[in-house]
């Protein structure tokens, strides 16, 4: 076994950007992309920190702003490798468009998975086969919508080439990490062999979420609308709606927990039972690479541990 085997290794999460990997090693990240001369760019980042506060990395407080850094890390990830893999100089966003990026993708996840899920469960109520928001029922039909327009997006993004390609190397981001976490080198042959799915995986993360989400409204609303309530059907729903909004750092932060409990159960019964929905969704989003493709991942784990890639075993720390 190698020393860097198991929980021995340090820690590497990853996300596959424009035509490249990025991976995360405690305050700083990596990035590796194919550039158009077919040549590998690689560079190392400062991780862009909001948790330095020591209560904020506590267990069941950690997993919102870790998914607000992994945001806001994300999409400068992107915007670099959109710039690293493009055959001209193209200007990098200026702080007042990063912030309006993530705005937009904020108001476009509420849309379509607080607003557009509500609306059609309103729907099946006008049907009269969904029943009132006061019940049971309107929250199941709420969170069946949120998944099927889930399912639907990704389904939809994959007819575009270059979604196509960003998840075969998200396949082998994950499989850079599997070889890298069983001390198998790095080597863009040898991760090939290994597993495109991940337990730890934002996917699974993002299934989580929904299904947490799918019991806490079907419980926490009804029982809210029971103790509070007004004649005014705008102000109702759109109280219930920002409450949804509200609801999602709680939900976050335990399913953060979540995939990190369920990671760890590596020989109890219950862990390939606990990940097996996670892992059945990320086929969908991550895609077997080519040789290429996980050379390129492999770099972005040398380049973040500051090793060379190509060695033939993992050094010790």
């Amino acid at each position: 076994m190698s020393e860097n085997q198991g929980r021995d290794c340090p820690s590497i999460g990853g996300q596959a950007v424009i035509e490249g990997v990025m991976m995360r090693r405690g305050d700083e990240y990596s990035l590796a992309v194919r550039r158009p001369d077919g040549s590998i760019a690689t560079e190392v980042r400062p991780w862009f920190r909001i948790s330095r506060h020591p209560w904020m990395n506590k267990p069941f407080v950690r997993g919102f702003p870790l998914l607000v850094e992994t945001l806001i890390n994300g999409i400068q990830a992107l915007n670099r490798s959109a710039e690293l893999s493009s055959a001209e100089d193209e200007p990098s966003l200026s702080s007042g468009q990063l912030i309006l990026s993530m705005t937009l993708s904020i108001v476009l996840t509420a849309g379509l998975f607080i607003v557009a899920p509500h609306l059609l469960s309103l729907g099946m109520e006008t049907l009269g086969i969904g029943g009132s928001m006061n019940g049971f029922v309107f929250h199941l039909w709420d969170g069946l919508f949120k998944l099927l327009i889930f399912i639907g997006y990704i389904a939809g993004i994959a007819c575009f080439p270059e979604i196509r390609r960003v998840f075969r190397y998200h396949g082998a981001e994950h499989k850079a990490i599997h070889a890298y976490e069983l001390g198998m080198g790095l080597n863009a042959e040898a991760a090939l062999g290994c597993s495109r799915l991940h337990p730890r995986c934002g996917t699974t993360f993002l299934l989580l979420v929904m299904g947490i989400a799918i019991t806490l409204h079907a419980i926490f609303l009804p029982a809210f609308l029971s103790v509070w309530s007004t004649d005014d059907t705008l102000v109702r729903h759109g109280i219930v709606m920002l409450l949804k909004l509200f609801l999602f750092i709680p939900i976050s932060t335990v399913a953060y927990e979540a995939v990190r409990f369920s990671s760890r159960l590596t020989h109890s019964f219950w862990g390939p039972v606990l990940r097996a929905p996670g892992l059945a969704l990320q086929r969908l989003t991550a895609w077997e690479p080519d040789f290429a493709q996980e050379e390129v991942a492999v770099a972005a784990i040398g380049t973040v541990l500051h090793r060379k890639a190509d060695a033939d075993t993992f050094q010790s720390e």
